[in-house]
């Protein structure tokens, strides 16, 4: 069986040209947008630890929020295919990244945190174990090299 292919593309576009261009390390700004063709622009920067503007996302954020979109569309597919209604789902995922003294970098865990509202009558149960499904089909998460953990709270509602 072959497996089917898919693209995906984004512009990264470097707008941290100060007047200087990278003359020097603290001449030039670590910001650029991320387009999607007929998509809105996003406003990037570095991590703010490296140098970076704190109110623009970075890299690691949109890898963060990268891991938990996908889980959660898979959760709301296979929730919708056991019968359980989801009326809510919020996650507060916490990612755990180390720096080297050399300066790389890298995650080495994320933890996601949903919690979840599904109707009264829905199985509670089932709706938990279904978050130990996704890794298999998750785009995302199986397309990385460092420990994706899961703590949901499931609410009746």
């Amino acid at each position: 069986m072959n497996p089917k292919t898919h693209e995906y593309t984004a512009c990264v576009e470097w707008t941290g040209n100060s007047g200087e261009g990278t003359r020097s390390y603290k001449s030039y700004e670590r910001s650029w947008q991320l387009s999607t063709e007929g998509k809105p622009l996003v406003d990037c920067s570095n991590d703010p630890v490296l140098g970076g503007d704190p109110n623009k996302h970075s890299p690691e954020d949109l890898l963060v929020a990268s891991v938990a979109s996908c889980h959660m569309l898979w959760y709301l597919h296979l929730c919708s295919a056991a019968g359980i209604t989801v009326t809510s789902y919020k996650d507060n995922p916490i990612a755990i990244g180390e720096m080297l003294p050399s300066g790389a970098g890298r995650f080495i865990s994320i933890t996601l945190q949903p919690t979840i509202t599904i109707m009264n009558g829905s199985d509670e149960k089932k709706a938990l174990s279904i978050h130990d499904d996704i890794h298999q089909y998750c785009f995302i998460a199986r397309s990385l090299n460092f420990p994706v953990g899961i703590e949901a709270n499931i609410v009746m509602g």
